[in-house]
């Protein structure tokens, strides 16, 4: 499949903003956010797909991940999640957006899983 956009492409652009960003001409998150989104296009050919955040429980981060809610919780434990829990009150949360970009920065990763 033909890409419009070259990895190297999204590199040489990376590198072009990160002293924009160093010098607060534009912010740290909205720097991640667009080299995040012209990753993913290069890699997937299509814009990444638009997820309103909001912050969810354990077991819909197991669901969303396709695992048990067991096994999210060993998970979670051993530190194998680079997302990390929200504590609201006494409730643990998640933010679906973190979860999203774990699932897609392993579909290239050869099938690991959790």
């Amino acid at each position: 499949m033909s890409r419009e956009l070259n990895m190297s492409t999204v590199l040489l652009v990376e590198k072009v903003m990160k002293p924009w960003m160093d010098q607060n001409v534009i912010a740290p998150c909205e720097y991640k956010c667009i080299v995040s989104n012209l990753k993913y296009l290069a890699e997937k050919g299509e814009l990444k797909p638009f997820v309103i955040p909001k912050l969810i429980d354990m077991e819909e981060a197991a669901n969303m991940l396709g695992i048990g809610l067991s096994l999210f919780k060993k998970c979670e434990r051993e530190g194998r999640f680079p997302f990390k829990r929200k504590m609201i009150g006494t409730s643990v949360k998640y933010r679906n957006t973190d979860i999203i970009d774990y699932i897609n920065s392993n579909d290239n990763s050869g099938g690991e899983s959790a």
